[in-house]
């Protein structure tokens, strides 16, 4: 499977470092895999700490004359992005789907969504104000401002390999900082892509640096260790994120972490069943359940336990899985063979435990590669709550149900898990609204709905899912400390 590229420039394969695209200085490269059928895509530059040490430099250098460039010209160079961007969204979906695997109505999809927090962050570079502060004694003025924290290291994951660089990078470059990148090894073409119309928007040379390479350790230490990366941002493991907290505590860096997820979805006995089937079928399976939000515990109110699977069961074994390139696809590959694997553990777990297999259960062979990499989307019932996917993130088209009797027994079970990013419920109750909204620990609730990302929103969660925020107010902030200034004197 290949996709032809009306812009086959934006096909780019090397490091952007100060301005110049380059190989590693080593040559080594690896190669960039299709997930459907195994195939390399392209070969890329597996990077080392000279190229780590070399994007450090040139946004040292470039921060100088970025963090003085006025807001309003720092916007429109935003802006432009983001205008190249939507002007280039099929192929730019395509490259999303040659080295993720996603549907391609889908990948420009999340185009749209990347693009829209480049827009966002363009409009809120110019409202980054300060405060003028009440003086306590006459003749003083009191003021406190924003400035940017620095140099931004960002790492992102493979699974919006799109919406994940504009969602750290937007906000970095609208605060005024500059920008060293490392993309997830398995999905570094978009990333090239996008700063590719970044360096056509007019980003000046050294404001943002890719570096891509297999082994993120070896760039992130380097990063972990320079005093003048004053920000560390990343989504991924909780592991990986705790270790960068660990490391980066040498030199005091800013972190914003956004971590492991768990989510439960609540279907309470009150609730529009058909609504909340649709909603799940949103949380669930977008991006074939490759998603930090997605919900990996599923529990229904007893009373409608049994109309509930069978609605839901209904529209899962509809679900159509191919490749990207047929249009007809809504789940696509899993990412790779570790993935496959860990979904079939977890799934032969919950069997074990006697979980019930209502559809899926299995994986789909094809003729595309010998090891295939799909999975048929699958409903478990009767999940016990000791099964492994209730309490460890899958990662695939999974939908695990449990039963439950009261509401106090469900809060219970949905805070027993060290993680709390996102939370669903859906009820008619709306007292019991207010009530489950506080007593839910994570940082995004969903209630009565199963799309929660907006740009305007804040995104993060609580826990071992991570601190900071990305998106919304709250999202610039997080690239800007303050600076008090008491002036004295004055009368």
């Amino acid at each position: 499977m290949s996709f032809e590229l009306q812009r086959k420039e934006l096909m780019a394969t090397q490091n952007f470092i100060s301005g110049a695209w380059q190989n590693a200085q080593s040559g080594a490269t690896f190669p960039v895999n299709n997930p459907a059928t195994g195939v390399p895509v392209a070969q890329v530059p597996n990077s080392d700490e000279t190229e780590a040490k070399a994007a450090v430099e040139a946004a040292a250098q470039a921060f100088v004359t970025w963090r003085a460039t006025p807001a309003k010209q720092r916007a429109t160079i935003i802006k432009r992005w983001n205008d190249l961007i939507m002007a280039n969204a099929e192929d730019l979906g395509k490259i999303i789907s040659s080295e993720q695997g996603k549907p391609l109505a889908e990948a420009i999809g999340e185009i749209a969504y990347a693009a829209s927090y480049v827009e966002w962050f363009a409009e809120e570079a110019t409202r980054a104000n300060g405060d003028i502060i009440p003086a306590p004694v006459r003749g003083r003025k009191m003021s406190a401002y924003k400035e940017p924290v620095g140099i931004v290291a960002a790492i992102t994951p493979w699974n919006f390999p799109a919406a994940m660089i504009a969602r750290k990078i937007a906000p970095a470059l609208a605060a005024g900082c500059t920008v060293v990148c490392k993309p997830a090894a398995e999905t570094p073409l978009t990333a090239l892509a996008l700063v590719k119309l970044a360096e056509e928007a007019g980003v000046p040379a050294g404001v943002l640096n890719i570096v891509i390479t297999a082994s993120s350790k070896v760039v992130a230490d380097v990063w972990l260790e320079d005093a003048r990366v004053r920000k560390i941002t990343f989504t991924g493991s909780t592991p990986v994120g705790k270790h960068l907290a660990h490391e980066s505590s040498r030199t005091l860096k800013k972190l914003a972490l956004e971590l492991g997820g768990n989510a439960p979805f609540i279907v309470f006995d009150d609730a529009d069943l058909e609504a909340a089937v649709e909603g799940l079928m949103v949380a669930k399976f977008r991006n074939g359940g490759q998603t930090c939000v997605c919900p990996n515990r599923i529990y229904v109110q007893s009373k409608v336990y049994g109309t509930f699977l069978e609605k839901l069961t209904a529209r899962v074994a509809a679900l159509v899985v191919g490749p990207a390139s047929d249009p007809a696809s809504q789940i696509g590959p899993m990412i790779n063979a570790k993935a496959i694997a860990k979904i079939e553990e977890h799934v032969s777990d919950a069997v074990k435990r006697g979980a019930r297999v209502l559809t899926g259960g299995q994986r789909l062979f094809t003729d595309q590669r010998a090891e295939s990499t799909y999975y048929a989307p699958t409903v478990l019932a009767d999940v016990d709550r000791s099964s492994q996917c209730l309490h460890e993130e899958t990662f695939g088209p999974i939908a695990p149900i449990t039963p439950f009797d009261t509401e106090e027994q469900v809060i219970e079970m949905a805070n027993d898990s060290p993680f709390g990013l996102a939370s669903y419920f859906y009820t008619n109750d709306m007292r019991r609204v207010h009530r489950v909204v506080d007593a839910l620990e994570c940082g995004i609730v969903g209630v009565n709905e199963g799309a929660l990302a907006a740009e305007a929103a804040p995104f993060g969660g609580v826990k071992d899912s991570g601190y900071g925020r990305e998106g919304s107010v709250h999202g610039l902030d997080e690239y800007m400390h303050i600076k008090y200034v008491c002036q004295g004197g004055l009368d």
